[in-house]
């Protein structure tokens, strides 16, 4: 035997053992730093705006440290979801191997190493908590940990449960727009909140709903748990959620007082015709089973974007008292 030979017997190769790409899939843009990157769902960001829902309803959005304060809320808020998508990720990894679209995930892919996907997440979640706690207030800082604790055991043993699947998902909504209220020290109404939570679950049920229709006609589930609900009752509950959401809505408007004298029409109730068409128009993808991701619905649907850039007008006219 060669000494070359004898080489490559001692130090025999072990693909097996390293992360494969899936078959016909090309390397992600940017290698490491462009996996990590796609793995935080960077279109999943726009949800973090919500932390604009309390200070904006408050009309507290008028001066410069107000914002510079919101905008680092929306900074945290990101690092936090972007850790629990960093280590929902790398838990799932083996799993996403074996699926048709979430084998081409970075980590499930081989771009991202587990462990790197780990540590990144850890990071994150250390630099949103303490950010929070030091640069804002204690109360933003314990947000932030609840919401890490809460979907990190979503990520682990929740999304497994029916109907706390759902709740969680809508809490995660709900404490994003109690957030930037929370920072700025903003009393939160409880008609606000009341509408956040239900409008979060009609969303979140019509994606649901959305996904179990596809199932039923042979597309495939995207989550194991559907095989627990019927359409009947997901309809039930994007149905009760719509309802409540706008009931909450109208009692909001309505209790923010009366008329201002001076402004040119009672904006603030007017808000209200805009936001039921706006409820109206999302529940015709969810009646028709096409309501996946609330943003790409939101900005897919020329219609419901503009009714939505109007509703945020009268809004805007009634904070400002013309």
């Amino acid at each position: 035997m060669t000494e070359r030979g004898a080489v490559l017997l001692e130090r025999p190769e072990h693909p097996e053992r390293r992360p494969r790409r899936p078959a016909g899939q090309p390397p992600g843009p940017g290698g490491l730093s462009g996996g990590l990157l796609r793995t935080a769902r960077p279109r999943q960001w726009v949800k973090n705006a919500l932390v604009l829902a309390a200070p904006a309803a408050a009309g507290e959005l008028g001066s410069v440290p107000a914002i510079a304060r919101l905008a680092l809320v929306f900074a945290l808020f990101t690092a936090a979801a972007s850790a629990v998508y960093l280590v929902n990720d790398a838990r799932d990894a083996e799993a996403d191997r074996a699926h048709p679209v979430k084998r081409r995930r970075p980590i499930a892919a081989g771009e991202v190493p587990v462990p790197v996907a780990y540590a990144t997440g850890a990071l994150l979640a250390a630099v949103a908590v303490v950010g929070a706690a030091t640069l804002c207030n204690a109360m933003t800082g314990a947000l932030l940990t609840a919401y890490l604790s809460m979907q990190l055991a979503y990520c682990v043993w929740l999304k497994h449960v029916l109907v706390v699947d759902m709740a969680v998902v809508t809490t995660g909504f709900l404490m994003r727009a109690m957030t930037g209220g929370v920072a700025l020290d903003i009393p939160l109404s409880r008609w606000f909140l009341i509408t956040t939570g239900f409008g979060a679950l009609f969303m979140v049920a019509a994606k649901r709903y959305s996904e179990a229709v596809q199932m039923a006609g042979g597309n495939g589930a995207t989550r194991a748990l559907l095989n627990e609900y019927t359409t009947g009752y997901l309809r039930f509950v994007w149905q009760l959620a719509a309802g409540v959401a706008v009931l909450a809505y109208c009692l909001w408007a309505l209790e923010a007082g009366g008329v201002d004298e001076e402004a040119l029409l009672p904006w603030r109730q007017l808000s209200m015709i805009a936001f039921t068409l706006a409820v109206l128009r999302y529940a015709v993808f969810a009646d028709r089973g096409t309501a996946g991701e609330p943003e790409d619905v939101v900005l897919g649907d020329r219609p419901l974007a503009v009714i939505g850039l109007v509703w945020a007008a009268m809004y805007a006219l009634a904070v400002a008292g013309l």
